[in-house]
């Protein structure tokens, strides 16, 4: 069996969970199969069972549009670019909305089966018309039309199968759970702090660590006004890079540099670390804080787990079904409407306060909780088992 991975994010260009889920599952796939991966980028590597093709942006097609719909537009070309260039896989596996078009055109032109990975959807992530514009509404015919026409749906939580299955056509029994993975080896506590030292964090002091992009989903701003109300010997280390807009850059850059004037202890690392760095920071970090307001798995909680670090995070999507409640971390209820626009902002950076707090200001339950969390994502959520469910999910669908 042979399977044809597409994704807008292959290493060494990671900038989120999708990037990280495909960058492991092929791996491990390629132990036991043949994986070709088409993605983004410059990227050139074959391997004996695991080959790995980047696909420029198609210039020509791009050269006066739109700068708002251009991303949309880039997306749709490589698309085609994926599915022009000829393939004998037995099955081609799409991540994200960027790469749909290109796994719809090779489950046409070819006539294998089509898998698609739920890694978030867009008709919850509103907000992203801010930053596609138009854009926004093609990606979510892109979204819809894969979808509905996918031979099988992966759904990376329980939740996020509940929202597919509410959203869009799909008949239930093409939606299949397979919750993402970590690392174990890989992500682990370290003793080395040179990362620490590099951008000012006092070893001393407990730190609550933040990682991920500067967007409303990953709820970066309330964390930020959450601040204001922990306890003062408490640091923040905010890993926060690649803004959406401009629009929200300037609106995260006001509020750190407000908070900033009132609080010492609050550093701002504004770039996308490499991992080695980022598992330095999980690894001393007291409590690591996902103040999420949509998330269909949530793996960067994961990852702190595995690096033993307790869990603070908001109560939405696939959040609650890694972090176990009093005993890998604690959940912070969210209160939102029906868009998921949040009705109550400041309860809730409040109550997202109260519990760093109580973590971060009781060592013991700190270092119980993180004790836990690694043991869960040990057991619970190892590759191998991972790539087992998803061959598996292939041979059912007629692969190979």
């Amino acid at each position: 069996m042979k399977a044809l991975f597409l994704t807008n994010e292959f290493p060494p260009n990671v900038y989120g969970g999708a990037g990280v889920h495909v960058e492991y599952l092929t791996r491990e796939l390629a132990r036991v199969m043949d994986v070709e991966v088409r993605c983004f980028g410059e990227q050139d590597l074959r391997g004996e069972r695991l080959t790995v093709r980047g696909y420029g942006a198609p210039q020509a097609l791009l050269g006066e549009a739109d700068a708002r719909v251009r991303g949309a537009f880039d997306a749709l070309g490589r698309g085609i670019a994926f599915a022009a260039t000829p393939s004998d896989a037995d099955v081609v596996h799409c991540h994200t909305w960027y790469s749909h078009f290109g796994g719809l055109l090779a489950k046409m032109a070819y006539g294998v089966p089509l898998v698609v990975t739920v890694h978030s959807l867009e008709p919850l992530r509103p907000w992203k018309r801010e930053q596609l514009g138009g854009g926004y509404e093609i990606s979510s015919w892109v979204e819809r039309t894969a979808l509905q026409s996918a031979d099988a749906v992966i759904a990376v939580s329980a939740g996020a199968r509940d929202d597919i299955l509410r959203l869009f056509d799909v008949a239930p029994e093409r939606v299949h759970v397979i919750h993402n993975g970590i690392d174990t080896e890989e992500y682990r506590a370290v003793a080395s702090t040179d990362a620490l030292s590099r951008f000012g964090v006092d070893r001393q002091r407990p730190y609550v660590l933040f990682v991920g992009r500067i967007t409303r989903q990953k709820g970066i701003l309330h964390l930020v006004r959450a601040i204001a109300h922990l306890a003062p010997e408490l640091q923040v280390v905010l890993c926060a890079g690649a803004p959406d807009t401009k629009e929200i850059a300037a609106e995260m850059t006001a509020a750190v540099q407000a908070l900033q004037e009132r609080r010492e202890g609050v550093i701002w690392i504004e770039q996308m670390l490499d991992k080695p760095s980022v598992i330095e920071l999980y690894s001393h970090a007291t409590v690591f804080c996902c103040p999420s307001i949509y998330e269909p798995f949530g793996l960067i909680n994961l990852e702190a787990m595995a690096c033993e670090t307790a869990v603070v995070a908001s109560a939405v999507g696939g959040i609650c079904e890694v972090v176990v409640p009093e005993q890998t971390g604690l959940l912070v209820e969210f209160p939102q409407d029906a868009s998921g626009a949040p009705t109550n902002p400041e309860g809730f950076e409040r109550a997202l306060a109260a519990a760093i707090n109580r973590v971060a200001t009781q060592p013991e339950l700190a270092s119980r909780m993180g004790a836990a969390g690694r043991r869960r994502a040990r057991e619970s959520f190892g590759w191998d088992a991972i790539a087992v469910q998803t061959m598996d999910l292939y041979a059912r669908i007629g692969a190979g």
